[in-house]
């Protein structure tokens, strides 16, 4: 309620209320007389309106009440979340006592709106606040949101939403529902123009979880956090079945088993590091490009290019850590995973490389060899469109057998699932280099970014293979007839297999035929992998978007 300001000094005191000591105005700790006046900028007082008083006097019991209800489940304030984040001192809020009522006593709605910096750079936030009717959402802090959406939209600035509700107010029936429709217009509307991050501090139930699905990044914490559609009270009255809120929507089961969530953190204090984080990476707007950090390359980058050749075996079914590979190719080793724990034979991330960042993505052949299944494509997928949308080059490191095969993966959708990788590479328009690694064999070589489906460049290590199929498979289906006549004859087959694959590898697996055909642009030793993506990144720094036909959208699979 702006029109009860009377000073600067009193707007900083209502602004900060909850963060410093917003009971100064009461006491009268302002310059001028004491609690009668504050100081005006030519020396001259004005009188502080008794409403001032009364409205942070207001604020300060309602975050005593916050604090003593919150630190009592072990969970942080609304406004304790928000110094976590933002950088000290740099909250501005927006709409204070909108929805309250001061004359009655009631200091605000279940929200809090405003604008602060991460890292130097201005980021919107809403946090809902549990202490206040269990944070549900009603009229008030509907428009609250949409206010601070709308506002981040003009100023093109990064949203976070801290999510601690227990879901629509019912009291309000359907214009609290109605709210929500609202909230969901308007995410979608700022999907792919600024990174909208959510972090999952409480409970998340009914129609409200599709808030921060709509968003690009959630992030849920090992204790406290939850989200499901319909409650354990529900599932049991409709099905019968008795499950815990953790086992039916916990962090873990969001981050490992649905893939809804994209990190587990140990607490809120890691959560909303790792939202920071993030946003150190991604450009305010899609309008605008990633920050650029500064770095000298030196001697620790050189032997950690040195490092490559040993870590990745020359058996092709022998396993390692991919994550090696990509620590000894980015700055200082660094690397920010999403989705960890969901499709793990494939790893996602941001890193940067010689101090720009960029978007990696990797087959793991520490899981299941690295083979592309129906979570790890939609993981692959999910990430670059969040990478294409926001300006990242993609970096594609590619060790992989294959599609996983099997009845489950039919059945699950591995056709339409395995098309969103296509389409995500496909439609892509930012930088895309990519490294063939070890293997890289059938359809699965075409969509980890093949220079077929759109990659700018492509190189692969002098060992690697690429073919439709690996030496021992083709072999198995092009002599077939020739293996069972070397049995029935008697012969040694586990010879003659051997020396067809090694012939098969010699005339038609090796990246030669690549090379050739221009799908390969270099063959490079591993400790170049480095020096020649910085390179690639140097040359395609001007790459600008083409709009090649008039269409509202692509139809993608879903």
């Amino acid at each position: 309620m702006t029109d009860i300001i009377s000073a600067p000094a009193t707007q900083r005191a209502l602004n900060d209320s909850g963060r410093s000591d917003p009971s100064q105005l009461a006491r009268g700790d302002l310059p001028g007389r004491a609690g009668q006046s504050g100081q005006s900028g030519d020396g001259r007082t004005q009188p502080l309106r008794q409403a001032v008083v009364r409205a942070a006097e207001l604020a300060r019991d309602a975050e005593e009440r916050a604090r003593s209800r919150q630190h009592a489940k072990g969970k942080h304030t609304a406004r304790e979340r928000l110094d976590l984040l933002f950088d000290a001192g740099t909250f501005e809020e927006i709409g204070r006592f909108a929805g309250g009522n001061i004359n009655n006593g009631v200091a605000g709605s279940a929200v809090i709106t405003g604008f602060g910096e991460i890292y130097g750079r201005k980021v919107g936030v809403y946090a809902q606040d549990f202490s206040v009717k269990g944070g549900t959402l009603g009229t008030a802090e509907g428009v609250k949101i949409c206010h601070l959406m709308d506002k981040a939209l003009d100023l093109k600035v990064p949203v976070v939403a801290i999510v601690d509700s227990g879901g629509a107010r019912i009291q309000e029936g359907v214009a609290a529902l109605t709210q929500y429709g609202r909230i969901f217009r308007k995410t979608c509307e700022a999907s792919g123009f600024i990174p909208q991050i959510s972090l999952i501090l409480g409970p998340c139930a009914g129609g409200a979880v599709y808030c921060p699905a709509l968003t690009d990044l959630i992030i849920m914490t090992k204790e406290h956090s939850n989200m499901f559609v319909t409650g354990p009270d529900v599932v049991k009255a409709a099905t019968g079945e008795s499950i815990s809120m953790d086992e039916l929507g916990g962090g873990w089961v969001h981050n490992a088993v649905s893939g809804v969530a994209h990190y587990l953190a140990q607490d809120e204090a890691d959560a909303i590091d790792y939202a920071r984080t993030v946003l150190a990476y991604l450009p305010s707007s899609s309008d605008a490009q990633p920050p650029v950090y500064a770095f000298g390359s030196g001697r620790t980058e050189r032997e950690a290019a040195k490092r490559l050749a040993s870590i990745v075996p020359d058996n092709d079914r022998q396993p390692y850590d991919m994550l090696e590979v990509i620590r000894c190719i980015v700055d200082y080793g660094e690397f920010v995973q999403v989705q960890e724990l969901f499709g793990a034979s494939a790893v996602v991330g941001f890193a940067c490389i010689d101090g720009r960042p960029v978007g990696v993505v990797a087959n793991q052949p520490n899981v299941r060899a690295g083979i592309l299944d129906v979570d790890s494509s939609e993981k692959v997928a999910r990430f670059v469109r969040l990478c294409d949308a926001f300006n990242l080059p993609v970096i594609t490191l590619v060790d992989v057998p294959g599609y996983k095969p099997g009845s489950d993966q039919e059945h699950a959708g591995i056709i339409r699932r395995g098309a969103k990788v296509i389409y995500a590479y496909a439609n892509a328009q930012v930088p895309m280099i990519t490294v063939v690694l070890r293997k890289a064999f059938g359809g699965a070589y075409i969509v980890m970014g093949s220079k077929a489906i759109g990659a700018d460049m492509n190189f692969a290590w002098p060992t690697s293979q690429i073919a439709v199929l690996g030496a021992t498979g083709a072999v198995n289906i092009i002599h077939r007839k020739d293996l069972q006549k070397a049995r029935e004859a008697g012969k040694d087959v586990d010879a003659l297999r051997k020396s067809l694959a090694e012939e098969y590898e010699r005339t038609t697996v090796n990246a030669n035929l690549s090379l050739e055909m221009g799908e390969i642009d270099a063959m490079i030793d591993p400790e170049q992998t480095r020096e020649v993506i910085e390179e690639s990144l140097r040359l395609l720094a001007t790459k600008r978007r083409v709009r090649r036909t008039g269409k509202h959208h692509g139809n993608q699979p879903l």
